[in-house]
């Protein structure tokens, strides 16, 4: 049996190969991306500041203790960071703690329909129906760990056991607000969820994510599907 030639041609511009032209253009979509982040942070921060000290100063009261709250979360490339939240529940006892074993993504949801965890309190049932809990992930977007948009950033324990294909979630940054979010929110399994996390690291976009971040503003507005 014969040889058989395989050509691959490449289609550039003005004598540029079409590789480098694909990575030019992803490379500016990059410094895009990073200075709307910025640009968006800087511009609701005075707002932010407000509602995160008012929200601190009377979570630290009902606590008793710091408003704030840190944990490792994976990000982009599969690193892990530490991510910025204000503390909606108090410390777990002995038997509260969360552990997760997952055998089927299409069935687990990380909140149940009608289920509510006595830790939160009263005050840390706004902060997270609001959202008003995630606006110290901001500082995590200025320290370049997160994006506005992205996929929502995961515990270490749940991606250790992911499929394969999930990790591919991690070929962006994070974000605070998510096509999975505007999607359902809390209310998907999450399989779901990674079905659109996949579809946003695959066509996402600056104008996707404008969309993204007025879809989430009406929805927590609106209040739905937070909890």
């Amino acid at each position: 049996m014969g040889a058989v030639e395989c050509r691959v041609k490449v289609r550039g511009v003005a004598g540029i190969p079409g590789s480098s032209i694909r990575k030019g253009f992803d490379t500016l979509a990059a410094v895009a991306k990073s200075l709307m982040d910025v640009l968006l942070t800087l511009l609701v921060a005075p707002v932010a500041l407000v509602l995160v000290g008012g929200f601190a100063a009377i979570l630290a009261l009902e606590l008793r203790g710091n408003p704030f709250f840190v944990q490792t979360r994976v990000g982009l490339h599969g690193r892990p960071f530490r991510m910025y939240k204000l503390r909606t529940m108090r410390h777990a006892t002995a038997g509260e703690e969360k552990t997760y074993a997952i055998e089927d993504w299409g069935e687990f949801v990380f909140s149940p329909p009608g289920a509510v965890d006595p830790r939160i309190t009263r005050f840390g049932a706004i902060a997270r129906k609001t959202s008003i809990d995630e606006l110290p992930n901001l500082l995590n977007v200025l320290k370049g760990e997160m994006s506005i948009v992205g996929p929502r950033p995961e515990i270490p324990e749940i991606v250790d056991q992911y499929p394969e294909e999930y990790h591919r979630r991690h070929d962006v940054l994070p974000g605070i607000a998510g096509l999975a979010q505007v999607m359902g929110r809390s209310d998907l399994a999450y399989a779901d969820i990674m079905q659109y996390d996949l579809q946003y690291v695959q066509k996402h976009g600056l104008l996707s994510d404008l969309g993204i971040i007025l879809r989430t503003a009406l929805q927590v507005a609106a209040g739905s599907g937070a909890r």
